[in-house]
This record gives structure tokens, C-alpha cells and sequence, in this order.
């Protein structure tokens, strides 16, 4: 690994060539037109107006169903730069609530989908792969699959914590 100097110096000439602000341009155009896409097909959701862009590692934005945000939950609906996929998470509103889930969901036995490892040093309590492959020349295509998917893992939630009670 190089000194900051040298990695500065390939950034500018990555930059220098303009492929990668019109690739990030694009891709950041595509999650907020995908965020408010969700707002608009599902109004009973809450879809918080901020698209955390993050520091070219993942790019998300919060979806809130109302059995989630009465649990303080809310699924994230992220983009990891680096793996190159979309992602949909279950995340707590802090550490505390990701903790709670996670010993809950672990005590269940429940799998269905990926339990983070360790809910105190991360950002979600649940992951699933939505997307391992996006293919970009069909936007409306990409979209469907994410809704599809996300609607799934929503509505998968829901009906474990219906299972789960108040």
C-alpha cells in the first residue's frame, strides 16, 4: 500500500481521463431517481429525503415501513461500491435496537437471511444480496428486480415480527 501521496497521484490522473465522475454522476443519478421511485410506488412507506453517498464505499438510502419504524427499525437500500452489487439490510436506529434484534433473531434460529456477525461494529442487523450482477443498460429492468427483491425481504420482516409480537 502506497503513501497518500501516490494514491493522490493515481486519483488525479483517474480523474484527469473524466470516466469516473461520469460513472459516479450516473450511478449517485440512478439511487436517488431509484429512491424516489420508492416513495413514489409505496406512499405507505417513509422513505427519509437523505441519500448518504458515503466516501465511495456504499451508497444507501433508509426505507421505513411502519411495523419497522414502531420497533425503531428500517431496512437500508445500499449500493457496495467496492463488490460492485446492491444490497438490501436490516439496520436499527442505534446499536442498541441492532443488538436487541440480533440476539432475538439469533435465539430464534432464524436464517433466512445473512445475520451480521457483530450488530456493535456494524450497520445492519440482516443483509441479502440483491443484486450481484447490475447490468446498467436497463435501468427499468434493474429497478424491477431491486423492487421485487426489497418488497420480499420487507414483507419476510413483517411477517417475523408479526410472529414475534409487540
Amino acid at each position: 500500500m502506497g503513501n497518500l501521496q501516490e494514491h493522490l497521484n493515481d486519483y488525479r490522473r483517474q480523474l484527469e481521463k473524466g470516466e469516473i465522475q461520469q460513472a459516479y454522476r450516473g450511478l449517485m443519478e440512478y439511487m436517488l431517481s431509484l429512491r424516489a421511485y420508492f416513495q413514489k410506488q409505496y406512499p405507505e412507506y417513509e422513505v427519509p429525503g437523505n441519500l448518504y453517498f458515503g466516501y465511495m464505499d456504499m451508497t444507501y438510502f433508509a426505507i421505513i415501513p411502519p411495523e419497522l419504524k414502531q420497533r425503531k427499525l428500517k431496512v437500508a437500500l445500499v449500493f457496495i461500491h467496492e463488490a460492485f452489487r446492491f444490497e438490501v439490510w436490516l439496520s436499527g436506529a442505534n446499536r442498541q435496537i441492532q443488538v436487541e434484534y440480533s440476539n432475538l433473531l439469533r435465539g430464534r434460529g432464524w436464517s433466512k437471511y445473512k445475520l451480521t456477525p457483530d450488530p456493535k461494529a456494524s450497520d445492519s442487523i440482516l443483509e441479502h444480496i440483491l443484486v450481484a450482477e447490475p447490468d446498467f443498460s436497463d435501468l427499468d429492468a434493474l429497478t424491477k428486480v431491486i423492487e421485487i427483491g426489497t418488497v420480499k425481504f420487507i414483507g419476510d420482516l413483517e411477517d417475523l415480527l408479526s410472529e414475534l409480537g409487540s
